[in-house]
């Protein structure tokens, strides 16, 4: 896996991750990533020719690279027919399937390796203006916005962790922004309430980003028949979770409660991903019939999903920090109609109220005893 990196030495220096792997053959010949990248776009266009054009290479040069890749592997990974375009084989399949799930488990800590190296590497070079701190639960409008961001010039020292664990971070002083979710409805208070004992209601304010859907996400088709929570609990359903301290593992314990079903029966409980992608590319790779989590990450990963709560994303952060001008460009962008249709168009989220500053109580007026 290599890390590349691209900087303007003179202005800002911004790590950018990428991420390469490479299969060995027993033979010892190396099937490159390119092949990998072909066969992926194969997939998405259906014809080797499309494909390569996709990946900016000629037909003859593709066709070259997968043949070697055949040859060493002693299998096809493509089905080729004139004039019906091309296909996966199973194996091909499974290798673009293996190259998201690797994407989706190991992305994220790559993106917070990278912002962690450039905040260091800021450091040496003595830029001015300190980045903004985020710590942050994992999710697709945090990728949109840090893009965002990042695009326009601001500085982000980005680390994707658990809701508890950002939480918990700006309390202790070590980040300027702490990103963590917390479902509508029956299990708003206990889920804020978890939160608590790190919020300050004079002190903190919390900025809406968005509303989004949890749900089950089944394998095409639920061939299981997963319809429901109590669901889980049947012996023959392999589940995939999150990890302890997430929002989504909080979540998901407050609806085994309520369907009476114990973390015990649940096959897999304590198989744990860090991300909503990659419980999808877990479940999609076969490993399991079923996982909590967001509707983009099952639509990506080509999964039904069942939803089953709505919740809203916040970063919370200090009031004194809102006059950081860090911090209102990231409102303004927040609040843009550009911003909040890109958000729009991912399946399941809605940022219709984004960049909204709400006081602690407005947003938890459920907690009103003293904390």
């Amino acid at each position: 896996m290599i890390m590349q990196s691209k900087h303007n030495m003179a202005q800002r220096l911004r790590v950018q991750s990428q991420l390469v792997w490479e299969l060995a053959a027993d033979s010892g010949d190396q099937i490159p990533f390119r092949v990998i990248e072909l066969l992926t776009a194969v997939q998405t266009h259906g014809s080797l020719l499309t494909a390569a054009k996709a990946c900016d290479t000629s037909y003859r040069h593709a066709w070259g690279l997968v043949q070697q890749a055949q040859d060493a592997l002693g299998v096809p990974l493509l089905e080729m027919a004139r004039g019906k375009g091309a296909r996966l084989t199973p194996l091909g399949e499974k290798l673009v399937w293996a190259n998201r799930r690797i994407k989706a488990r190991i992305g994220p800590l790559l993106e917070t390796l990278a912002s962690e190296i450039e905040t260091e590497l800021r450091h040496a070079l003595q830029a001015v203006g300190a980045p903004l701190r985020l710590h942050a639960s994992h999710g697709f409008a945090v990728e949109m916005l840090v893009r965002t961001l990042s695009a326009a010039g601001m500085a982000i020292d980005l680390k994707y962790r658990s809701s508890q664990d950002a939480v918990a971070a700006l309390h202790a002083g070590e980040c300027d922004l702490a990103g963590f979710h917390v479902p509508l409805g029956e299990f708003q208070r206990m889920i804020a309430a978890s939160y608590a004992e790190h919020f300050d209601r004079h002190e903190q304010r919390v900025i809406h980003i968005v509303t989004r859907r949890q749900g089950l996400m089944v394998v095409r088709g639920n061939p299981r028949k997963i319809y429901e929570i109590a669901d889980l609990g049947r012996p023959e359903v392999r589940f995939v979770n999150r990890q302890p301290g997430s929002g989504t593992r909080l979540l998901l314990d407050k609806l085994l409660q309520k369907a009476g079903v114990s973390p015990l029966q649940v096959h897999g409980y304590e198989q744990a991903e860090l991300t909503h992608a990659a419980v999808a590319a877990f479940i999609a790779s076969g490993m399991a019939d079923v996982g909590l989590g967001i509707e983009t990450a099952a639509r990506r990963f080509d999964l039904d999903f069942l939803p089953l709560q709505t919740e809203r994303y916040f970063f919370l952060v200090r009031r004194a920090t809102l006059e950081h001008p860090a911090l209102q460009t990231m409102i303004a962008a927040l609040q843009s109609a550009e911003f909040r249709h890109d958000i729009g168009q991912l399946p399941g989220y809605d940022g219709a109220q984004s960049g909204t500053i709400l006081s602690v109580d407005e947003a938890f007026p459920e907690l009103a005893a003293p904390y």
